[in-house]
């Protein structure tokens, strides 16, 4: 017995000793450079969805109450010209999205954005707007596809019958009249089959986008870290990811145990001037939520 247990107590050892590790090596400088009025940034952020039902408890209507105010500060903190959300949902029963908190309070409180890839929930599927600064930018068209077999069905479910998800895209023009087109992807994060076909969906959606000479921007949360095969298939589509250095999800807690998970994809026609970074920070004393966002500054040619 005494044996078993300094096998177990050097287990737990090892075990802390390697988070200690990856807490060290994925964690990094939190602070964004000041953005270029001659570069475009982008960005991508997980906001963990919202249930409604749930008064209190880990995000519930409380708990968003709590952090909405953090959400606010980070999103300030970026000074991006367009972000791309996932999870931004204020879950209640089956795809009611009659109610988004988050959405409607990061524009209430910042009326420099515009809400791209958005509209009424029965024709549009809202979870995953991209917010982009009119200023900047016009938006000339946007869409959706399913991770389904059959993706123009709205809210079809996925390839395993699990819950919808989606890759919500807008083209944008700039103040130059050059266009691209921005998607915004969410993969499954418990079906390494779901991820696979997914992102099979989305290169095969993009490829003849990106070979019809229109520069093309993937941003979101993948559930994969860099070289995964997930990412390799996106690649033959024409996509680079330039590699994150960071943790981007950290349990809401600030544990920075696995590498990167979201990312931002280029294709031809956009190059990278700075990042990715990842500001991974508390605003206003709490966390904006289990993710961390991914920042790049681009030029699109």
């Amino acid at each position: 017995m005494k044996r078993l247990l300094r096998v177990f107590a050097g287990l737990v050892l090892c075990l802390a000793l390697v988070a200690c590790v990856q807490q060290m090596r994925l964690s990094g400088a939190s602070d964004l450079p000041a953005a270029r009025a001659d570069l475009l940034r982008v960005a991508s952020l997980n906001v963990h969805y919202i249930v409604l039902g749930r008064e209190t408890g880990d995000w519930g209507v409380a708990d968003w109450e709590g952090r909405r105010v953090s959400l606010d500060g980070v999103f300030r903190a970026l000074e991006a010209d367009l972000v791309a959300f996932q999870e931004m949902e204020s879950f209640a029963r089956g795809s009611d999205g009659s109610v988004n908190l988050a959405r409607d309070w990061l524009l209430a409180r910042n009326p420099g954005y515009r809400a791209a890839a958005n509209g009424d929930w029965r024709a549009f599927p809202s979870t995953q707007p991209i917010f982009y600064r009119p200023d900047r930018l016009r938006m000339v068209d946007q869409g959706w596809f399913f991770f389904s077999e059959t993706p123009d069905v709205l809210y079809a479910r996925t390839f395993n019958g699990s819950w919808p998800a989606f890759c919500s895209w807008a083209e944008f023009e700039d103040v130059q009249g050059r266009r691209f087109r921005v998607a915004n992807v969410h993969f499954d994060f418990s079906s390494r089959s779901n991820r696979r076909r997914s992102a099979e969906l989305v290169r095969d959606r993009l490829a003849p986008v990106i070979e019809g000479g229109l520069p093309v921007i993937l941003l979101g949360d993948l559930n994969a870290v860099q070289g995964a095969y997930t990412m390799e298939v996106l690649e033959a589509a024409g996509l680079s990811f330039p590699r994150v250095p960071s943790a981007t999800f950290h349990f809401d807690r600030g544990l920075h145990l696995v590498g990167a998970i979201d990312h931002v994809g280029l294709g031809p026609g956009v190059t990278l001037a700075g990042g990715p970074y990842v500001v991974q920070r508390q605003f206003a004393g709490d966390w904006p939520s289990d993710h961390h966002p991914v920042v790049a500054d681009v030029v699109v040619e």
